[in-house]
């Protein structure tokens, strides 16, 4: 397996740490690469403009891919400046500790 460090573009954040994937070193492409970054970071491959390995080269083709190095960093550099829209927000009801019969007691 290949281990890499990705995470999502955003400046913004105060806490903008990476996670560690694994890819097959069989599998090495760069569909691979997006569809398992995207999966882990909870992420519409849709919504993804590029990515790039850290700190200034962007990824284009499987040849790319097959380059990474174990632990080098990547960032998934987002189309759509509203990142909130990004994101499967789970409604509170499929919320884990949601209580239905709790939510429509009255006083």
């Amino acid at each position: 397996e290949l281990v890499l460090k990705v995470r999502i573009q955003n400046p913004n954040l105060r806490e903008n740490d990476f996670i560690e994937i694994e890819l097959d070193r069989q599998e090495l492409t760069y569909k691979e690469l997006l569809r398992v970054s995207c999966r882990e970071l909870g992420v519409n491959p849709e919504h993804i403009q590029k990515i790039r390995k850290l700190p200034n080269t962007m990824l284009r083709k499987d040849k790319d891919v097959a380059r990474l190095q174990d632990f080098q960093e990547l960032e998934l550099v987002l189309t759509v400046s509203n990142k909130n829209l990004l994101f499967r927000v789970p409604a509170l009801s499929e919320q884990s500790g949601y209580n239905k019969k709790a939510s429509e007691l009255t006083y």
